[in-house]
């Protein structure tokens, strides 16, 4: 008799079991699931449900506390935190541009420059065979030069007008140049110029020091600012310039 009435009771529980269950879990709360709904394994969810994506509220900025976008950093130059806007060119001129003291064996008297365009270096003619060296830039392929001239004249901080066949070549590649520019650290003349007789070259300074080195401008020799200044306290009007 016991033994019936366990039977009819674990019959009666396993009718009720699937009944109980399904009842439990016939309100399933949502899938919550990432934006990404083509994900290959949302296939074993089945048929009967539906996922449920929950987009993240936007943050909305509030006073001076805005939402910071980190991006990485272009790979162009960097700028400069007292000039935004400017790059920061932080290529070193060659030791051997620096001023320096060199064994010069040479017929021209003390006191004359020689400018060796090739090697790039102006030199200053000593006593004793020797002379003071500088690096110069110098003109660029098309614009090279060879010559004696005199220094006529001596300008601290110049202005620059910039010839009119220069103003024509570079508005042709859409650089349009000031008719004039005063004297100052923007001029493309730096701190000091020495003017070779009639002709349109000069020995000058540079607002661009990094081209010390290079055959880069229209003719015109130039040395940095702190060099050119050296020389200009060591020359004077009539002094003997050889180019070669």
């Amino acid at each position: 008799m016991m033994k019936s009435v366990l039977i009819a009771a674990g019959l009666i529980g396993l009718l009720v079991s699937p009944a109980l269950g399904n009842d439990r879990y016939a309100s399933r709360p949502p899938v919550v699931l990432s934006p990404d709904l083509t994900a290959p394994w949302l296939n074993q969810l089945g048929g009967g449900v539906r996922p449920v994506v929950y987009q993240r509220p936007a943050v909305q900025p509030r006073g001076f506390f805005q939402r910071r976008f980190f991006r990485r950093a272009p790979a162009v130059q960097q700028v400069a935190a007292v000039r935004p806007g400017v790059p920061v060119i932080r290529h070193q001129i060659e030791p051997q541009y620096l001023p320096q003291m060199v064994d010069y064996e040479t017929k021209e008297k003390p006191g004359t420059i020689v400018i060796d365009t090739n090697n790039r270096f102006l030199y200053l003619v000593m006593a004793n065979g020797t002379a003071r060296r500088y690096g110069v830039g110098v003109g660029k392929p098309g614009f090279e030069w060879a010559g004696a001239h005199k220094i006529t004249r001596k300008s601290e901080w110049p202005a620059w007008t910039p010839p009119s066949d220069m103003i024509g070549r570079e508005a042709a590649k859409g650089h349009y140049l000031p008719a004039r520019m005063d004297g100052g650290p923007q001029n493309p003349l730096g701190a000091r110029a020495m003017y070779l007789g009639s002709t349109l070259y000069r020995i000058h300074g540079t607002n661009a020091p990094w081209t010390i080195g290079s055959a880069v401008s229209s003719g015109c020799i130039r040395l940095r600012n702190e060099d050119v200044v050296d020389l200009y306290e060591r020359v004077n009007v009539g002094t003997r310039v050889i180019v070669m």
